[in-house]
């Protein structure tokens, strides 16, 4: 099933401000660029459109930022099969964990929730005696477009 987008605007603020992490306004920017992000985006384009609201926000600034968000449990960071090349992609965390499917063709990513996702990692938990912190899975195929 496709991923339902349910995230509140302010949530990564909130998350922070309640944590005691200083909120600066570049920080603000970043974070409300993730927040309303309708698709995956690398750290070049969180500075291009942070920068919009805000001029004073640089590179560091970014990379420090999505380090603490990272740290904070608050994002996920993904490769997206290196379609683009090396490049990392961000994320807000979801509550639930989902699957990423990237077109090797046109680039295009898909989310996909499955109950037989977290079927599996409880299997793996439970078989090995396993506390999973962290799981992704991504995928690479072809998307009903690119095989035609």
């Amino acid at each position: 099933m496709p991923l339902p987008k349910t995230e509140i605007p302010g949530h990564l603020q909130a998350c922070l401000m309640e944590r005691g992490i200083r909120l600066t306004s570049q920080r603000r920017a970043i974070l409300q660029i993730i927040e309303m992000a309708t698709k995956h985006l690398d750290a070049s384009q969180i500075l291009r459109k942070a920068q919009r609201l805000d001029a004073s926000v640089n590179r560091s600034t970014v990379y420090r930022t999505l380090q603490l968000l990272k740290r904070q449990g608050l994002i996920d960071e993904l490769d997206l099969m290196h379609f683009r090349g090396e490049g990392h992609y961000y994320e807000r965390k979801m509550e639930r964990e989902h699957m990423h499917m990237t077109c090797l063709r046109c680039g295009a990513v898909k989310e996909f929730l499955s109950d037989t996702y977290d079927t599996l990692k409880q299997q793996v938990e439970r078989d090995c005696n396993f506390k999973i912190a962290v799981i992704r899975l991504e995928i690479g195929g072809y998307c009903q477009s690119c095989r035609r």
